[in-house]
């Protein structure tokens, strides 16, 4: 069994390059596995996560016993994402940029999955992640060409993020140009990248 988790973040929901081209990838995925594959999605422009509160953190720190009702319905926000997360053993992003960065909606996820004791530890040598063994596959869509560039703010940050909670095996899947005169081309690009990486986990 293969548990995938696909999380989409593009504010054009299923018209997105990014998501269009990751569920791309995971039907591919299903036909070409040869175990199990058990999808779960999760849409962060359909079912958008507010930001991070003081509030919502200090429900996280407070003993489950001691928590208030309204308490226990914070942290079951980030408890559940993150009981998402620990049951799967591929994580699929569909990524898209914008002005630059990820969108807020997908920070706001890592907000709630980058936690202190749970996703990760602080040791004398620093943090070590805990969600070990588990793979990633960044789709990231893109108007413009970036790869490579110091303005490709997107690729060093998802690799730190997710090493941060223990998930270093991580592959990009660039998708560029896509509001330029070369879109078609650079999404069989795309598609042709797409095998490369299914190999690599079939």
């Amino acid at each position: 069994m293969n548990n995938v988790l696909l999380v989409n973040s593009s504010i054009n929901g299923k018209l997105g390059n990014s998501n269009i081209l990751s569920h791309e990838f995971v039907t591919r995925l299903k036909g070409k596995a040869k175990t199990q594959v058990n999808l779960v999605s999760r849409d962060l422009s359909q079912d958008a996560l507010p930001h991070l509160t003081q509030a919502e953190m200090g429900a996280w720190m407070t003993p489950a016993n001691e928590r208030t009702d309204g308490q226990s319905q914070l942290a079951d926000i980030s408890d559940s994402l993150v009981a998402e997360l620990q049951n799967t053993d591929t994580l699929v992003i569909g990524m898209p940029m914008y002005n630059f960065g990820i969108p807020s909606t997908f920070k706001a996820w890592i907000d709630r999955i980058a936690r202190a004791g749970i996703t990760f530890k602080y040791t004398e040598q620093g943090p070590v992640g805990l969600l070990e063994g588990k793979k990633a596959i960044i789709v990231a869509a893109r108007g413009g060409m970036y790869q490579g560039t110091p303005k490709d703010s997107q690729t060093q940050y998802l690799k730190d993020v997710l090493a941060f909670i223990g998930i270093t095996d991580v592959q990009f899947i660039y998708a560029e140009g896509l509001a330029m005169p070369a879109k078609e081309e650079n999404i069989l690009g795309a598609k042709q990248a797409m095998d490369v990486v299914l190999e690599s986990l079939i």
